[in-house]
């Protein structure tokens, strides 16, 4: 048992609370730690953001303002996912076909699928391909524009702006680390977005010819670095090198962003290494059991609580000593209904913002009937 202080006001019901080993294991850390520095990386601006915890591990300059180049075909892709059918046939335009800048070589008059189209968008980050979506989905690239710049204000991306939807340099065309952060954020909910930003290799088809392009990732971390799952590189000589990375390690999701870097695998690989190795996040998932509630009178007179919500939250290694857990008991009247919330953890350390983690009993407890209370006193008496 760990002796974390318990308030309980006033219960109707007269209640014990114990709080279990389990506890102990849940929110223990291991005794050595390596600390790392901050990162030191060539990069203008930067963030790395746990999505896990919502919570931002380390930011440089993220709300400065920059070309973000190809990066703005995350709002391209999950824009197009969302407003059209992905197996909708897309006929290519002139101008489509003469964008210029990265390209899968399309040709006017070419039939492609929606889907094939955001393949070419995202992994080879072809801005033909782009603007055959917009064309597709908004009926003329001006107004999927529009819609873009709709969306980014519904996500919170108010430093952002889109003038096109490939990337290529304009001066009112400009995001953030922290917009294009969030933006990445809400795509990667997206299963369909989610596959396709960490495949390697695809192949496309051509309608009228059945011809096939072979296409590859432009992010080199696919394959190369432990965990990564996408997400969109850029690069333009007024932007430099850009780069939106994903990747996964035990509790951790991070999203890493870098611009106007020159090294943007380096310094993903820095960001990336701090925000795994600098911070530990802890994920308490719905059902877990935390610990018990004892009663008196009342069926059954123990009943399991558990973490109703799943929840997650992260610290640096360097709070771990001023971690401190507090369970925290309502005021409580039986019956109690399966599932009942009856109160809350509450996790505090140095620096960080309290949480609040609901907990609930893992099932329904009833006040005992006076012949059960009869029955219980007889035997106590008698010891049958």
């Amino acid at each position: 048992m760990i002796g974390n202080r318990i308030k309980n006001k006033a219960i109707a019901v007269k209640i014990f609370v114990k709080i279990m080993i389990i506890a102990v294991i849940l929110f223990s850390f291991p005794p050595i730690f390596c600390y790392a520095l901050e990162p030191h990386i060539t990069a203008r601006s930067a963030i790395i953001y746990d999505r896990k915890a919502d919570k931002i591990l380390y930011e440089k300059n993220a709300h400065e303002k920059r070309p973000p180049a190809s990066t703005t075909k995350v709002m391209t892709g999950i824009l197009t996912i969302e407003l059209s059918s992905l197996n909708e046939e897309v006929v290519i335009s002139k101008k489509a076909a003469l964008t210029g800048g990265a390209s899968i070589y399309l040709s006017q008059g070419e039939r492609f699928t929606v889907k094939d189209l955001v393949l070419g968008t995202m992994i080879r980050s072809g801005n033909d391909a782009a603007v055959s979506l917009a064309e597709a989905v908004g009926g003329s690239e001006e107004f999927f524009i529009e819609l873009m710049n709709r969306k980014a204000v519904l996500l919170g991306a108010l430093n952002t702006h889109f003038e096109n939807p490939h990337g290529l340099p304009d001066e009112n065309h400009y995001s953030t680390a922290y917009d294009l952060a969030k933006i990445t954020d809400y795509a990667l909910d997206n299963p369909f977005f989610a596959s396709v930003v960490k495949t390697e290799k695809a192949e496309i088809l051509e309608k009228n010819t059945t011809w096939k392009r072979y296409i590859k990732n432009t992010n080199l971390l696919l394959g190369k670095y432990p965990g990564i799952n996408g997400v969109k590189t850029g690069t333009t000589n007024k932007a430099g090198q850009c780069l939106i990375a994903s990747a996964t390690r035990g509790n951790h999701w991070l999203i890493s962003v870098v611009l106007k870097s020159r090294d943007r695998y380096g310094d993903t690989k820095e960001l990336l290494e701090y925000g795994f190795n600098q911070y530990k996040n802890f994920y308490l998932p719905k059902g877990m059991q935390i610990g018990k509630l004892y009663f008196f009178h009342a069926k059954p007179y123990q009943v399991n609580l558990v973490v109703a919500e799943d929840c997650s939250y992260t610290i640096s290694r360097d709070m771990a000593s001023s971690l401190n857990r507090e369970l925290i008991i309502n005021n409580l009247k039986l019956p109690l209904k399966k599932g009942e919330i009856v109160g809350y953890l509450k996790v505090t350390a140095e620096t960080m913002e309290s949480k609040k983690i609901p907990v609930a009993v893992e099932e329904a407890v009833r006040p005992t009937t006076l012949p059960e209370k009869i029955k219980s006193k007889l035997r106590n008496m008698t010891g049958f």
